[in-house]
């Protein structure tokens, strides 16, 4: 897995957990993703850093910075997902795979299938 998508992978499961739950603890990162303590507890650390989030008193938050890729990394994972639904695949099979696309779509490509499909279903 790349860097990049490391990252993205991270922040959207921020962004979900803070949609279901009012703080973002590590442990419900550690949950979702279904990795280590240690693990998440590095790739937090990382994030921080990077300015992706700031953490106080065991509480997650994202940065504007990490809330921007975090709400396009959701937004296309969602989209995309919805539309393999709707042309007949199954619910589980476009989750998965709407989560490997949505890393490598670039933005005009991504723009390009929002506007071809505007309209067929709510978004």
């Amino acid at each position: 897995m790349k860097r990049s998508e490391t990252i993205q992978n991270y922040l959207e499961a921020i962004h979900i957990i803070s949609l279901e739950k009012d703080v973002v603890k590590a442990i419900d990162v550690v949950e979702y993703l279904g990795y280590s303590r240690p693990t998440v507890s590095v790739a937090l650390k990382g994030l921080e850093n990077d300015g992706y989030i700031t953490v106080e008193k065991y509480h997650i938050h994202l940065t504007p910075k990490g809330k921007k890729e975090a709400t396009k990394m959701y937004e296309r994972h969602e989209y995309i997902a919805k539309l393999l639904m709707k042309i007949g695949v199954d619910e589980k099979t476009a989750y998965e795979d709407s989560c490997l696309v949505e890393h490598d779509i670039s933005a005009k490509t991504f723009n390009a299938i929002k506007k071809a499909t505007k309209g067929l279903f709510e978004d």
